[in-house]
């Protein structure tokens, strides 16, 4: 299963923002990585620059690697409405980021490995793949056996703060309502710049 495992600190430093969620090394050097990165004159990044760099965020953010990042957006592409926005919506229904956004796991690469080693059911039934897409009115929760694990008790939190899901603290499972919207997805993402990339 390929993923990125190199250092995300590094990542972090180099869009300047804590893409992995929140980051102490990042607080201490939020500059660019490298000897030059305090640097006051630095090159001016181009347009295309400016498109693969966030591009290259999304992709780090919710752990994608290129060529699904490719298929996805093609998915985005042939549904009705904005690509952009539709791209962003898809990520969002990856089962690792839904387990995430349920407060499941401290973060995407946990909620990513609680789903690969089988600790996340899906509708009842045991789904030990991140990147599938979970559709409105489907269920998500933890595994009976996997209830106690210490990972899921310290992340756990009594509500959810996003309002397209319906969270169950006594059964650590949780209702997908329907699609975030635009606005209710927190990331600081420009994906019309993805979109402008895509279509050169």
């Amino acid at each position: 299963m390929a993923r990125y495992t190199g250092p995300k600190t590094k990542i972090a430093r180099k869009f300047g923002e804590p893409v992995y969620g929140p980051d102490k090394y990042f607080e201490k050097k939020n500059y660019p990585p490298g000897q030059h990165g305090l640097a006051k004159k630095r090159k001016k990044i181009s347009e295309y620059g400016n498109q693969l760099k966030e591009k290259q965020k999304v992709k780090y953010t919710y752990g994608v690697l290129e060529r699904q990042f490719r298929n996805t957006y093609a998915k985005a592409r042939r549904m009705q409405g904005r690509t952009g926005e539709n791209l962003l919506m898809l990520l969002e229904s990856r089962l690792d980021n839904i387990v995430y956004r349920m407060g499941i796991a401290p973060s995407r690469p946990a909620a990513r490995q609680l789903v690969s080693h089988c600790h996340i059911v899906l509708n009842g039934e045991v789904c030990n793949i991140p990147s599938t897409i979970v559709k409105p009115g489907e269920t998500v929760g933890v595994r009976e056996r996997s209830k106690s694990l210490e990972v899921i008790q310290n992340s756990v939190a009594d509500t959810c703060k996003y309002a397209w899901i319906e969270w169950n603290r006594a059964d650590l499972s949780g209702k997908f309502l329907n699609l975030p919207e635009r606005t209710e997805i927190p990331e600081t993402i420009n994906e019309q710049l993805i979109v402008e990339l895509y279509s050169k």
